[in-house]
């Protein structure tokens, strides 16, 4: 047998995961089967120890569109650069596998996933971070694993572990949460509105139930696992100068050097504080092996000034920038600092500024998303931009990092809980987060100026949200929680949570740890500590805008909505489009749906009157009662028709014109004439009676027709002055006029007819000029032999069929 299959049931499934069978070349390779969605993550380690001064991993997330039976829709017809879902779910594997690599480890580490079935329901996303934690810990590379994944969503009020797809539209969380045995190491969420406490208690749920994977993984590694390679780290001489340097950076003044206000400031101080030390070293930068030992000694003063600085949080509640852990930056907003834009803001957060920017659309904005999940489209759009020249550096510019699309999607769903629905608010919303200064916290900065520009732009948002970001510091049993770090303070503690929401609740959160995982109880108090410093925050944005404007910005377009009957869209439209097309020439953008929804989308409001004004004449419907100016258009001799509205006309009868007998409607109207007229019946067909209000009980009214017969000519109910065929004179009905039944062979003979001799005799008399009896003075076909009498042919034994029935000018 090849290969060797692990289960276990995790949220009422089986999960299985398979070793042995595909990707045998490779250091670590498994297969993951949940439902009917299944992924290949493989975890491969370069040989040799790289020179970076950083861990070198990469996590690939490949999407494979014969997954879900699928062509992919790109020009070349294959998979491209992943798209957003992909880096998003490839991040959630990274931000749990890394923290767990050693100190020191330098091979280039590559986890790759490849989703090779996905049914729909199962999302694959938080699959392949088991299946990385699988892999890493039955391969040869040295991991501190095993590690679990899973979703938790909030479904009636109960916690549901790996809901389904439809059980996930109707949860009031998406919670993603990653975890040791013994801690939580990695978690990210989006809500609608819940509280801390609840958060707590999922978070604790998906810890518990996990340890099932967990305890699967390690009977893997423990039955199939291979021997870690040996892995030394470079201490090089760097530990040897640590004491000495640490009390000579103290005489230097080191600590007065990092509680100096402001980045820019306390750089420079640092700075001069570690060359004045290093000189003392190296007094020749250019003798023989001077640039080892400058390096050697700048990775020691870098290692002394983390930990002097975790001491002064841990052991005085002092920070780089003077504050206490508690603290928040100083504050301050412009609002519409943009005069063209719909809606901006800045907000500025200390050293951190971000501007944010609002721009509405159509629903033909909206993004569509083509990934393995059914083809949808999207009509909020957050894009984050993080520049070099935020954060004072040169650096190459090209397309959107992984860090920014991460970035953008936690603002993203921060906002979205608190969006109107598209029926209330008929719009698509592009927010943009230009990062203009960066010292920590730019995510959380978005949050709140994105908050503010759809405020600013008259964006009727449930509520404002805010985000702030939170640290800790973490020695032995010994923390601190910390509210709004500095990106330095990122770089040197041990978590960086972010947590977004309004007053009354969170709307989501991101957490990452750097060490070994933290307990709930930490959770809970860096949630609680969170909600005050969103608290304040709130406040200061409630100073500039409380609540978004009563009105929506002069710059930004209407939308004007209608309802039409669904059966007239076709009118609307045109043929071929031509309808919409001349209806957009007149300044406005028009969409259509299904159920007769109407959207007209201008910054004109002329031409919005004017285009609606437009589709209310080309979608009216006549109702019986309902009074027109009509105009002539055709006259008969039974009667006139007169145009209602473009496209829909109705007849007026001769006998209702005048209260006198008339003889020629052209007694009474010519075309072109212009004349008030009601709807007095309209038949099965759509055909239209009208009569003159006026004249309403001065002239006798006609009967409704019957059947759908057409109005005037030919063989309808309605036969000008003839009256119905009921009643017509002396003739009688069919049945009383000379022959038999119609359907028998036997016709018998017509007794209003002359004899077929002299009807022969007739045929070569001239056609009347005057009268539609003869219609021909030769035999239909003068090029044919004459036909022999019918008894001649009868005798020979020819057959004829009966007589087809005879039309009404026979």
């Amino acid at each position: 047998m090849i290969g060797k299959t692990f289960k276990t049931m995790l949220g009422g499934k089986e999960l299985s995961i398979e070793t042995g069978k595909l990707a045998k070349l490779v250091s670590g390779s498994v297969t993951v089967r949940y439902g009917d969605t299944m992924l290949l993550v493989t975890a491969q380690a370069s040989d040799t120890q790289s020179k970076l001064d950083f861990l070198p991993l990469t996590v690939e997330f490949e999407e494979r569109h014969y997954a879900v039976g699928k062509i992919p829709g790109s020009f070349h017809r294959r998979e491209g650069r992943p798209g957003e879902k992909a880096i998003l779910s490839a991040r959630i594997t990274d931000r749990q596998i890394r923290p767990l690599f050693p100190k020191g480890y330098r091979h280039e580490t590559q986890v790759i996933i490849t989703v090779l079935s996905a049914d729909g329901q199962n999302a694959p996303d938080v699959l392949g971070p088991i299946g990385a934690s699988a892999a890493l810990s039955i391969s040869d590379i040295p991991w501190a694993g095993p590690t679990a994944c899973v979703r938790v969503g909030q479904v009636d009020g109960q916690y549901v572990v790996n809901p389904t797809a439809e059980q996930l539209s109707r949860s009031r969380m998406d919670l993603v949460v990653a975890g040791t045995k013994d801690a939580v190491m990695m978690v990210e969420c989006g809500a609608q509105t819940v509280s801390e406490e609840e958060l707590v208690g999922a978070i604790e749920f998906a810890h518990a139930e996990m340890q099932g994977v967990i305890a699967l993984i390690e009977q893997m590694r423990s039955e199939v696992g291979h021997e870690k390679f040996n892995f030394m780290e470079e201490v090089g001489p760097t530990h040897d100068y640590v004491p000495e340097m640490t009390e000579k950076l103290r005489a230097a003044g080191l600590k007065d050097a990092l509680l100096t206000r402001g980045k820019k400031e306390r750089g420079v101080r640092t700075k001069e504080v570690r060359s004045k030390v290093i000189a003392e070293y190296v007094p020749d930068p250019e003798a023989e092996g001077a640039a080892e030992l400058t390096a050697t000694l700048k990775n020691v003063y870098s290692k002394v000034e983390k930990q002097m600085l975790r001491q002064l949080i841990l052991d005085d509640d002092l920070r780089a920038d003077g504050r206490s852990s508690k603290t928040v930056r100083p504050i301050w907003i412009e609002a519409r600092p943009l005069p063209m834009a719909h809606g901006s803001a800045i907000f500025t957060r200390g050293e951190t500024q971000v501007l944010g920017v609002t721009t509405l659309g159509t629903e033909r904005d909206e993004i569509l998303i083509d990934d393995l999940t059914e083809e949808t489209g999207d009509r909020f759009l957050l894009h984050y931009n993080f520049p070099p020249y935020s954060t004072g550096e040169v650096k190459r510019m090209g397309g959107q990092s992984r860090r920014e699309v991460g970035h953008g999607n936690l603002a993203k769903r921060a906002i979205r809980a608190v969006l109107p629905s598209f029926e209330e608010f008929p719009y698509t919303i592009r927010v943009v987060g230009e990062v203009l200064e960066s010292n920590g916290s730019s995510s959380m900065a978005t949050v709140c100026a994105g908050t503010l520009s759809l405020m600013d732009a008259g964006v009727p948002i449930k509520a404002p949200v805010a985000g702030v970001a939170m640290g800790l510091v973490m020695e032995g049993e010994k923390y601190r929680v910390l509210t709004d770090i500095l990106g330095m303070e990122d770089a040197l503690g041990d978590m960086d949570f972010k947590v977004c929401g309004s007053a009354e609740g969170v709307t989501a959160l991101q957490m990452d740890i750097k060490v070994g995982g933290i307990t709930p109880a930490i959770m809970r108090e860096a949630l609680h500590q969170a909600r005050e410093g969103r608290l304040h925050i709130l406040g200061k944005m409630a100073e500039v805008l409380a609540a978004p404007r009563p009105e929506l910005s002069p710059t930004a377009p209407r939308i004007e909505t209608m309802k039409i009957n669904p059966e007239l869209i076709g009118k609307v439209i045109g043929p071929g489009g031509k309808q919409v097309r001349e209806l957009e020439a007149m300044g406005a953008q028009v969409t259509i749906e299904e159920d007769g929804t109407i959207r007209i989308f201008t910054n004109d409001g002329a031409a919005a009157a004017a285009v609606r004004a437009r589709i209310q004449e080309v979608t009216q419907e006549a109702k019986v009662g309902a009074e027109y100016d009509g105009t002539v258009v055709k006259i008969a001799a039974f009667g006139a028709f007169v145009n209602l509205f473009p496209g829909q006309d109705g007849m007026l009868h001769i006998s209702q014109m005048s209260e006198e007998r008339i003889n020629s409607v052209e007694d009474v109207l010519k075309l072109g004439d212009k004349l008030r007229v009601k709807i007095a019946n309209i038949d099965d067909r759509g055909k239209i009676d009208l009569v003159r209000p006026e004249l309403e009980g001065k002239v006798a009214p006609r009967t409704p027709r019957e059947g759908g017969g057409r109005d005037g000519g030919g063989r309808g109910s309605d036969r000008g002055d003839r009256g119905p065929r009921g009643d017509r004179g002396d003739r009688g009905p069919r049945s009383d006029r000379g022959f038999s039944d119609r359907g028998g062979s036997d016709r018998g003979e017509r007794t209003d007819r002359p004899p077929r001799e002299h009807r022969e005799e007739r045929a070569e008399r001239p056609a009347s000029t005057d009268s539609g009896e003869w219609r021909s003075a030769q035999p239909p076909f003068p090029d044919r032999a004459p036909a022999a009498p019918r008894e001649a042919q009868e005798a020979e034994g020819k057959q004829f069929a009966p007589a087809p029935p005879l039309s009404d000018t026979e």
